[in-house]
């Protein structure tokens, strides 16, 4: 498999008269030639996360079924089996990932760096995976272990714990739009997929995109030396280069998106968020773009709403609930694409009973799909290996923790992580720390027990935290903390973008003002009930993402390096266990004016 350089995938050139080939489960097969279009299938996902084991996660079906009937969805071995599924239905496919496969992972996957999730993508038989912003948590050196395998150690944890050796991904990852030093990309820009031959032969070229901001949301260790640069501009770069190569269609899987309102599958009026801009600068040549981050599931006919882009546009989500079935029909005589679809197929997965005590069953209304028997064995083995540490009980909750925000931008979960880390660090063999502030984008998942209260396992715990930050201590003037906090706004690119709020430790509290300019909306800080003092230091913890400027803080740079050390997760278990039964913290610790 070629490492470097664009990567050509070809099929077997036609050996029989009036047939061409086609790869179907790994083996090449004769398909009888036809007079008319080609069909060639993109199955998408995007934002797996290294969820091997089933979310949790319920979807509701399409309104052409039962109404109100919510479904399990997720986990890796029945997502395998439905891109397994849907390449049956059509010899001539491509599989695509729009990044952040790996990354801010469950601790089946985290503890063994990740590994496991690229296994058993291996065997789901994808072609090529667009770098995300999270596949950098870890370095990008790290990140090239994960293509080319191999146990060279570029983190604390230990490589290669079950497979020795790790052989890394049998597909391409692709990232156009990551420059190293010396000019070239890390991962290859492209690749190109051949169907049929002769008069029937039609090429599809992809185009690999991480978003430009991924330095200002991962550890800027892990991206120093690499420059991002414009999506756009780089795809439409790109596409010439393609169709020189014979490309018919062209596919940009990128790793960014947007949001939408109401039905999703339409022109997509209410789409909004950073994937707008890029796609209102796209060359129209583009045929389909695959995207992702966001979390967010929708397909849409972007030429309805800009008929000079003429786009399929579609993500799937997250976390393995859902792939996206995309039906290219290309004329190989004119080398078009004459018809386009998509549809966003829900993986239903195991049923299991909800936080509020209802049992969510699949249901036969909708396709379901049968465990992926090579899949689930790469599974068990890992669960297996982590069930202990998973299932270690390590303190109760009266009540489930949510990331739900309230209006003031504070969620009960987020508090309650700001104080653990505060209370790790205010002895003074620890730093001495008076305020704790932790960013929302480090909290993944939300704490559920049943309601009346229930036990908390570690396997749930590194679900919140998975990233493996270290606590940091660092001094700052009232001034500066002031400045820190206006940072928090300094995000909104549009008046729809919220503001990232910083989550506070108890006895830390202010107001905000977003009908006041830039740079004066802070006001009414206090530290346990004393107004927090310009000229003074105050002793801040904060976990080392944001210590080196993540998401955008760079102020937090300037802070004076007190102490650092423990590891979040375990500031976090420290606090159950000596607090429990927790019950909801306040989250009136910011005031939010107007």
């Amino acid at each position: 498999m070629l490492r470097t350089g664009r990567i050509l995938l070809a099929l077997s050139a036609c050996l029989l008269a009036g047939s061409s080939f086609a790869e179907r489960d790994g083996k090449t097969i004769a398909v009888a030639n036809s007079a008319g279009p080609v069909e060639v299938k993109i199955i998408a996902f995007n934002d797996l996360h290294g969820h091997l084991e089933a979310p949790r996660l319920s979807l509701l079906l399409p309104a052409a079924h039962k109404a109100g009937n919510f479904v399990p969805a997720g986990g890796a071995a029945y997502l395998g089996s439905a891109i397994k599924s849907l390449k049956q239905a059509n010899p001539y496919h491509a599989v695509v990932s729009a990044g952040d496969m790996i990354g801010a992972s469950p601790l089946v996957s985290a503890l063994f760096l990740d590994e496991p999730t690229i296994e058993a993508v291996n065997a789901f038989g994808i072609d090529f995976n667009a770098v995300g912003n999270h596949e950098f948590d870890k370095g990008y050196a790290e990140l090239l272990r994960m293509q080319n395998g191999g146990c060279a150690k570029f983190t604390p944890r230990e490589p290669c714990a079950l497979s020795k050796p790790f052989t890394g991904a049998n597909f391409g990852f692709l990232a156009a739009n990551t420059y190293q030093a010396d000019g070239k990309t890390l991962f290859p820009a492209t690749g190109i997929k051949t169907f049929g031959s002769g008069t029937q032969q039609v090429k599809i070229g992809f185009i690999g995109l991480t978003l430009k901001n991924t330095p200002h949301i991962v550890t800027p260790a892990g991206v120093a030396g690499l420059t991002f640069t414009d999506e756009a501009r780089t795809a439409n770069a790109l596409v010439p280069e393609l169709k020189a190569q014979g490309a018919d269609a062209i596919v940009v899987v990128i790793h960014e998106g947007g949001t939408t309102d109401g039905t999703p599958d339409d022109s997509c009026p209410s789409l909004s968020g950073a994937i707008v801009p890029i796609l209102e600068r796209l060359d129209p040549g583009i045929d389909v773009v695959v995207s992702g981050h966001t979390h967010r599931a929708y397909i849409c006919d972007y030429g309805k709403r800009n008929p000079g882009k003429p786009f399929l546009l579609t993500s799937a989500g997250q976390y393995g609930t859902l792939v996206t079935d995309i039906k290219l029909t290309i004329d190989p005589r004119t080398h078009k694409v004459v018809a386009k679809s998509a549809n966003n197929v829900i993986v239903q997965g195991d049923a299991f009973v909800n936080h509020a005590g209802v049992r969510i069953q699949p249901s036969d209304d909708y396709p379901r799909f049968v465990k992926d028997s090579e899949v689930d064995a790469i599974v068990s083995r890992y669960t297996d290996a982590a069930a202990s540490l998973s299932k270690r009980i390590v303190g109760r909750l009266m009540t489930p923790l949510t990331r739900r925000q309230v209006a003031s931008g504070e969620s009960e979960l987020g508090n309650l992580i700001a104080d653990a880390q505060l209370a790790a660090t205010q002895s003074a063999e620890h730093g001495g720390a008076q305020i704790a502030l932790m960013n929302p984008g480090g909290v993944r998942a939300d704490l559920y027990v049943p309601y009346g209260g229930g036990d908390l396992s570690y396997g749930q715990i590194f679900s919140v935290q998975p990233f493996g930050n270290n606590l940091v201590v660092k001094s700052f003037s009232g001034a500066q903390l002031r400045g820190l906090l206006e940072q928090q706004f300094k995000r909104r690119a549009t008046a729809n973008d919220h503001p990232r709020i910083l989550f506070p430790s108890t006895g830390f509290s202010y107001a905000y003002n977003l009908q006041k300019p830039a740079g004066s909306r802070i006001s009414a800080m206090r530290l346990n009930g004393r107004p927090i003092i310009a000229g003074e230091i105050y002793r801040v913890t904060i976990n080392s993402y944001l210590a080196y400027g993540g998401d955008q803080f760079s102020l937090f740079n300037q802070g004076g390096h007190i102490s650092g050390g423990e590891l979040d997760i375990d500031a976090l278990e420290d606090y159950l266990r000596k607090h429990s039964p927790i019950q909801p913290p306040a989250t009136n610790r910011i005031t939010r004016i107007n």
